[in-house]
């Protein structure tokens, strides 16, 4: 059952409230305009280094061979990236021949989740109903539960380790006869599970300190929930349900399984905890994977037997790494087709950020007014619509500034353009308006005359 806290806010309060939001307010609206400034002028930087990359590049046909005529040339090339170094995690024993590394833990937690529901009172109170409601799930970090707002679940936490993500690369990375820089070994996304081989000893003392800590929490004898556990509220999403899967899937068909009372070894998941497939709170499951040699494509300057940033004469520097076998041309591509998502996505922040300034500075209006509410919401509709119009309209002359700025060809262009837009409205409009009236009278004077001639013709018939 959720747990619901009801909290009452006073009129008085609400309006001090209201206006301290206005400093907020101001500088959320300061925020978003610079924002809608600043990324037009990025914009604009990253499509002229794009052109002027996608211009400049030469295709390195063997990448295998140094090419001394390249020295200092942004190329596009593909080539296998692989690495004799060796990497270990020394705390379980792990080792392997990779590019990089990881280790990733997360612990099955009691979580707590809120959903609040505002009501206005005549008088101005407000009367805010919290609704709280748990479900287990698997999270990155331990939960505290000492300060869950239902105290049938506080304290219901515990872990039976805890372990901190790890993740580490090789310093040699070899791309042909060249070396990867550390930003494009980052880069390198194939990855896979690392087949665990653990020590007997090792997951002996794992397992030890494991049964130590469960039960230290559930007691010696637990083979049930407790009467005062919980209900538990299943609240999984498609994508986590499917992880859940996969990591169960390959921990039942593992060829490396080792299980002991409270710790099993499979794949390449170690996890902590009496049942994997059926998990208990404070559990942890931590998974190991690698990156593995793979063909990739890379754009950057030659810098003798490695690679550096392309500088375009902005400024701006541009270097990439992408998986497979790609060209130049389509790496441009795809980058200007992000630099593009990437533009508007931050357009709108800016444009919310600017409404939601707005809002703030002008919100106390609207709260003065909630001493009837029903009033006040009339006029919190028009101060909301007026501030969206605002808004809108204040971020669309921002833009329009900056285009001028970024780009003065294309916004003298435009200005010109409207200029003689309006002028052919404003002044030729009027001779044409004019004329057509002239042409209007003209046509009204033709059936006024033909009336008049009609009643001579009755006699002749």
């Amino acid at each position: 059952m959720a747990y619901q806290e009801v909290t009452t806010t006073g009129y008085g309060t609400r309006v001090g409230n209201s206006f301290k939001a206005i400093g907020s307010g101001i500088l959320l609206f300061l925020a978003g305009t610079a924002l809608l400034w600043w990324n037009e002028g990025r914009a604009v930087k990253t499509e002229k280094m794009l052109d002027e990359a996608g211009s400049a590049y030469v295709e390195m046909e063997n990448p295998e061979k140094k090419d001394a005529s390249l020295e200092g040339e942004l190329i596009c090339g593909t080539a296998l990236a692989t690495t004799e170094d060796s990497l270990s995690d020394a705390q379980f024993g792990i080792g392997a021949k990779a590019i990089s590394l990881t280790r990733k833990v997360e612990y099955y937690q009691w979580v707590e989740h809120s959903q609040e529901k505002k009501e206005d009172k005549l008088g101005g109170k407000e009367v805010t109903t919290t609704t709280y409601t748990y479900s287990k799930e698997w999270v990155s970090r331990p939960v505290e539960s000492a300060q869950f707002k239902d105290p049938a679940y506080q304290n219901k936490n515990m872990v039976l380790t805890t372990v901190e993500d790890a993740e580490q690369y090789a310093e040699n990375v070899s791309w042909g006869a060249y070396k990867l820089n550390e930003s494009l070994i980052h880069s390198i996304s194939s990855r896979e599970g690392v087949d665990l081989a653990i020590s007997e000893d090792l997951l002996k003392q794992f397992d030890q300190s494991t049964k130590t800590a469960y039960e230290r929490f559930y007691g010696v004898q637990k083979t049930q929930q407790p009467a005062e556990q919980p209900a538990e509220t299943v609240a999984v999403s498609d994508s986590a349900k499917a992880v859940n899967d996969s990591i169960n899937n390959a921990i039942a068909n593992a060829q490396n399984k080792k299980d002991f009372e409270y710790i099993h070894q499979a794949s390449n998941v170690l996890y902590y905890g009496k049942v994997p497939g059926s998990p208990e709170v404070g559990d942890v499951r931590v998974t190991f994977e690698k990156v593995v040699p793979a063909k990739v494509t890379v754009m950057a300057v030659v810098d003798g037997d490695t690679f550096k940033p392309f500088k375009a004469k902005n400024g701006k520097r541009f270097q990439t790494l992408v998986m497979g076998k790609k060209s130049g041309d389509e790496i441009i591509e795809a980058e200007k087709e992000a630099n593009n998502m990437w533009t508007w996505a931050l357009r709108i922040i800016g444009i919310l950020m600017v409404i939601g300034g707005l809002k703030g500075i002008f919100g106390f209006i609207e709260t003065i007014l909630k001493v009837v509410p029903f009033i006040a919401g009339i006029f919190g509709w028009g101060i909301g619509l007026v501030c969206t119009i605002v808004g809108v309209a204040w971020s669309l002359i921002v833009i329009a500034i900056a285009w001028l700025f970024y780009r003065p060809l294309l916004g003298i262009s435009l200005l010109v353009l409207a200029g003689f837009l309006v002028w052919v409205f404003a002044f030729k409009g009027k001779d044409k308006l004019k004329e057509l009236a002239a042409k209007a009278k003209e046509k009204a004077a033709k059936p006024a005359a033909a009336p008049a001639a009609a009643p001579a013709e009755t006699p002749a018939e």
